[in-house]
């Protein structure tokens, strides 16, 4: 089974990149197939069209397994909250667990 990763984001917003490259990392150490893509988002209608809340959104299956309560669609640089604290990214670990989330959601566990 292969889960779809989506990473949405704005040009001028660099965190995609990092997003991008916890993605991969995360289902490296899983063992989770993924079939890892990015869209860019340019105009207000599209970040309203995809559900994107800021740079970068990461859909799982078409899902946003971070999903920012009272949000709405808006070009802007998103933030994610870490045991760190705030960050541009969500970390590898919790990557980690939403792709095992979202797998266990298509395996029916």
């Amino acid at each position: 089974m292969t889960l779809d990763v989506t990473v949405l984001y704005l040009a001028s917003c660099p965190n995609w990149r990092t997003a991008l490259e916890r993605v991969q990392a995360a289902a490296e150490q899983t063992g989770i197939q993924v079939r890892v893509s990015t869209q860019r988002v340019d105009t207000n209608e599209d970040a309203d069209l995809l559900g994107f809340t800021g740079s970068p959104t990461i859909l799982i299956s078409g899902l946003d397994p971070f999903p920012p309560g009272g949000s709405v669609p808006a070009l802007a640089c998103r933030v994610y909250s870490t045991p760190e604290g705030l960050a541009g990214s969500p970390t590898a670990d919790q990557l980690i667990h939403a792709l095992e989330e979202s797998r266990n959601d298509r395996d029916g566990r």
